[in-house]
């Protein structure tokens, strides 16, 4: 099974990828290299939407902590949206859900950013 990826940007700046296939240590070069912009100049939010993801390897998880670091470094703020149960399982196995921000779907995220969004305003 192949792997490809899908860059959507925001107006403010944002940007959400979205996964299909299997990211394994065959297709990691690929979506590293894709995905190098984000690396260098990370985005305010970057949403990492995983629905059709069905596969990830240490190599593919690798590549998403380059991303969580990269925004952290850029003040940026990394999200994970949909992810299936094998893509689920892999991030329990390793405990790192709690320390990143899992969504179950867009109106789950898009409730989260709202909110998000008013505590800016309000101040």
């Amino acid at each position: 099974m192949s792997f490809t990826v899908k860059q959507e940007n925001f107006r403010d700046g944002g940007a959400r990828l979205i996964l299909n296939g299997r990211l394994d240590s065959a297709t990691s070069p690929e979506f590293e290299t894709s995905v190098s912009g984000l690396l260098d100049t990370p985005t305010p939010v970057l949403v990492l939407d995983m629905a059709g993801l069905d596969y990830i390897s240490s190599a593919g998880l690798r590549i998403v902590f380059k991303l969580q670091k990269a925004q952290k470094r850029g003040g940026g703020e990394m999200l994970m949206l949909n992810l299936t149960p094998p893509v689920r399982k892999v991030f329990e196995i390793i405990d790192a859900l709690p320390s990143l921000s899992v969504f179950g779907s867009i109106a789950e995220l898009d409730d989260y950013l709202d909110h998000m969004q008013a505590q800016v305003r309000d101040k």
